[in-house]
């Protein structure tokens, strides 16, 4: 089988809470908490999920936008958790997210099982 086009290992986002006169760390919001997935090159993936369950985190997190707390990224085969910020701005030219507003594209008396079948 050939190297997949994005492959995501143990995917963690963790936010800090933070609180009190001097700011000090009280808790954190795991956003995204162990999230792994493999997509191959023709392959399309889409994230469904209710608000706030860490869909936008996610792919946040794989364009490194925001850095992930922990896990692995491959991106045509390469690490790119460890790209230093310049070469990570150069790789995200071949990466994108698209965003989709659910309230123009489904129809939300049917099932996300529903619609998917119809397409």
């Amino acid at each position: 089988m050939s190297t997949p086009l994005l492959k995501v290992q143990n995917l963690k986002k963790y936010f800090d809470i933070t609180g009190g006169i001097l700011g000090r760390k009280q808790g954190e919001v795991k956003a995204v908490d162990d999230v792994s997935f493999s997509v191959q090159r023709g392959e399309v993936l889409g994230l469904v999920g209710e608000s706030g369950c860490g869909k936008s985190t996610t792919g946040r997190s794989i364009l490194r936008l925001i850095e992930p707390t922990s896990g692995n990224i491959y991106f045509e085969g390469e690490d790119i958790t460890k790209l230093r910020e310049e070469e990570m701005r150069q790789k995200r030219r071949d990466m994108q997210i698209v965003f989709q507003d659910p309230y123009a594209s489904l129809n939300p008396r049917h099932t996300v099982e529903k619609i998917m079948m119809e397409h």
